[in-house]
């Protein structure tokens, strides 16, 4: 709401509060009703952010750029630490540039979505106890949100 200023210098604040888009999703919202032209972005942290544009033009081109940008900056993700527990583990993130071409990431992430899709078909053909207190249901429902998410 504030106005542009190109010139003015960021500050810490600034910074601080600025949204990483590497490995984020663009999409409309169509789940929020309050108010039109509204996108919600998703990040790689799981945070969900909405935005309102002026025109539903405007939203859809946002959502275009969102995503293009997010894509450059989305290098394919490093695998989940490994250890000897059988415990979930979100693969790691980087927030630098991809080195493929446009191509290639796309082969990419066609081949990552028959992965996870894949992935997540296994994990609910074996569903654990719905316990609440149990660890086993807690990290289940953790990855099977992961896999969603993904």
């Amino acid at each position: 709401q504030d106005e542009y200023k190109p010139d003015k210098d960021l500050s810490e604040v600034d910074l601080k509060n600025a949204i990483r888009v590497h490995h984020a999703l663009a999409t409309k919202a169509s789940d929020y009703s309050k108010k039109s032209n509204v996108l919600k972005l998703k990040t790689a942290d799981w945070r969900v952010f909405l935005f309102q544009a002026p025109s539903n033009e405007e939203m859809l081109s946002w959502i275009l750029r969102i995503n293009l940008v997010a894509a450059i900056f989305s290098a394919p993700a490093f695998p989940a630490a490994i250890c000897s527990m059988k415990k979930f583990c979100r693969p790691l993130l980087p927030s630098s540039m991809t080195k493929l071409c446009q191509e290639e990431q796309l082969r990419s992430h066609e081949n990552k979505m028959k992965q996870i899709a894949d992935e997540l078909a296994e994990h609910k053909l074996h569903p654990v106890e719905k316990s609440l207190k149990s660890k086993e249901a807690e990290e289940y429902r953790l990855k099977e949100h992961y896999l969603i998410f993904e």
